[in-house]
């Protein structure tokens, strides 16, 4: 009997987004984002070979799994730190409860469950901290990968509240960010910079965590949807979302003192077209309110001025609900519809990867003056039938398609 068609589980950048890890019900597969190549490919024997989560150290050998699919290689309430050099387990985290998900930096581990998050850490896996949340399903949590400020950021123990902790300082801040649960979280690279969406989807909020305060709304549209993927740019002057609605969406996060001027939203629920009920603003603490003035602004490039759309009525934005005056997305790409996919910044300025569990990936380029339709750069199809892996490999296929970025 010929062995299942092997599946695609998840999909996950790693923290530089330089590479992407590919979990499936046989293993699992690295790939270099950009240029595209896959680089690694472990393969497990058996019938028991399941992989759900995949998550990188970066570049190195260390990696973290997590168990899953019809036929589990490992429990999925535990998470194997895995070292690929020697090719076997070297320490593993038990727990009574399924595991949601998990973040690594150099020098931690969080491991996220349905109602607690633990983190570790990374040279004798002792816990150093232990966090209650609400109910997250989706393993909503956010770690910041760089050498500088060590942050988290997870859902809090009420609904739509994001709490912050921010390590380095010993401070943790608790912003109400949506009314609705909390689906997905991502920080800046250099974790001074915070993106919430909720189970709605319809927006994207942007804080800044040092203090708390808002700094941008963004629209993604006007209904609901399941946000699977946000994404700053290495910069941190734009911001990409995808989610099940098939479309990838860029923003340009202007500097705060834009964001304030052009009504970026302060709070209340995700409203949509005709929600009039609103609160004024988001609650902060007096410390954040005060402190906000001496946070870093977010800022474009100076090369090129980007702008999301506005409505045409934003300028009565004081008489409308809020749905008005929330920044549309400049650039756009679609992907297909129903398909979950995972958005990075590519190493040339202006481009965006895309990788889908339909085993896509996709390089396109948006255009920081114009915006609109994304230009498609380079394509190829990553799970294949073992006899399309063999066509390639005689026909000496050696890559996907790529073409020349002008912008």
């Amino acid at each position: 009997m010929a062995p299942p068609k092997e599946e695609l589980l998840s999909l996950a950048f790693n923290q530089d987004n330089g590479c992407f890890a590919v979990s499936t019900s046989r293993g699992f597969r690295i790939h270099n984002a950009d240029p595209f190549e896959e680089t690694h490919r472990r393969t497990f024997e058996g019938a028991n070979a399941g992989v759900a989560c995949v998550q990188m150290l970066f570049r190195c050998n260390i990696l973290a799994l997590v168990g899953g699919g019809k036929r589990p290689k490992y429990p999925p309430n535990k998470v194997m730190i895995w070292d690929d050099h020697q090719g076997r387990c070297i320490g593993e985290l038990s727990f009574r409860v399924d595991v949601r998900g998990v973040r690594l930096r150099r020098d931690k581990i969080v491991v996220v469950l349905e109602r607690k998050v633990y983190v570790y850490n990374f040279s004798d896996l002792a816990v150093t901290k232990q966090v209650d949340t609400c109910s997250n399903l989706h393993g909503a949590c956010a770690l910041s990968p760089g050498e500088g400020a060590c942050v988290m950021a997870c859902p809090g123990l009420n609904r739509g509240q994001v709490r912050v902790e921010l390590f380095d300082r010993g401070v943790t801040k608790f912003i109400p960010a949506h009314e609705g649960e909390i689906r997905n979280l991502q920080l800046s690279r250099d974790g001074a910079t915070l993106a919430t969406a909720s189970d709605k989807g319809t927006l994207v909020r942007v804080f800044d965590t040092a203090t708390g305060a808002p700094l941008r709304e963004l629209r993604r549209g006007a209904d609901r949807a399941a946000i699977h993927s946000i994404a700053f740019a290495p910069k941190g002057d734009y911001l990409a979302v995808a989610s099940d609605k098939g479309t990838a969406h860029v923003y340009a996060l202007m500097s705060r003192e834009s964001a304030n001027g052009d009504g970026a939203g302060t709070g209340g629920d995700d409203s949509t077209d005709g929600d009039v009920n609103r609160r004024d603003g988001m609650r902060t603490d007096a410390t954040s309110a005060s402190a906000s003035s001496s946070s870093p602004p977010l800022s474009p490039s100076a090369s090129h001025s980007s702008k999301n759309a506005k409505s045409p009525l934003s300028f009565v934005k004081g008489f409308l609900p809020k749905y008005f005056s929330s920044s549309w997305s400049l650039a756009q790409y679609k992907v297909g519809e129903g398909v979950v996919a995972a958005v990075a910044f590519g190493r040339e300025p202006r481009t965006l990867i895309v990788v889908t569990d339909a085993g896509e990936w996709h390089k396109v380029g948006f255009d920081p003056v114009n915006g609109g339709a994304c230009a498609r750069l380079g394509f190829c199809r990553f799970m294949k039938a073992e006899e399309e892996e063999e066509e390639d490999a005689g026909s000496g296929y050696t890559g996907p398609h790529t073409t020349a970025f002008a912008w």
